[in-house]
């Protein structure tokens, strides 16, 4: 097990993991972003911009479809970026060759950076659409590997 931790598809898929995990921490700045320069927010102790004037106040309570959209961008990547890191690492432990995990991880890595930029922008459909699916069949294929490594044992 300590060669497979040590090997470098392991160092490959902690520094991939890395980069879309930060990539997701991001989102969180970035919806802030959006909702100061749009004033909207959705708590009332979030809108002390306002100073004391309680209709000020009042109107930046809203949803706005700009600070929306980031939110759902960043819900998405919680919802694909979770099982990537999971089976990432079961992947990494079956002992891949080095050039198709790196294939893999760096597919994965950037079908988000792209459905990211599609979706906040926003640009057209099928493009977030197809970044989206690129990134599932590259997990989904990561759990392949995973689980017929496991019924060979």
């Amino acid at each position: 097990m300590a060669h497979l931790i040590n090997s470098d598809v392991f160092l490959a898929f902690s520094t991939y993991t890395t980069i879309v995990i930060l990539k997701m921490m991001l989102m969180s700045p970035l919806t802030g972003y959006f909702r100061i320069t749009r004033k909207a927010f959705q708590n009332w102790e979030d809108t002390w911009m306002a100073k004391k004037d309680p209709e000020e106040r009042k109107k930046m309570l809203q949803t706005n479809p700009d600070v929306e959209r980031v939110r759902r961008c960043h819900q998405n990547d919680l919802e694909n970026i979770i099982p990537f890191v999971v089976i990432g690492l079961l992947y990494a432990l079956t002992g891949p060759d080095l050039s198709m995990a790196l294939l893999h991880f760096r597919v994965f890595v950037g079908s988000r950076f792209i459905h990211t930029v599609a979706y906040v922008m926003p640009l057209p459909q099928p493009s977030r659409a197809l970044s989206w699916i690129v990134g599932m069949i590259t997990t989904f294929s990561m759990a392949y590997r995973v689980f017929t490594t496991a019924l060979n044992l």
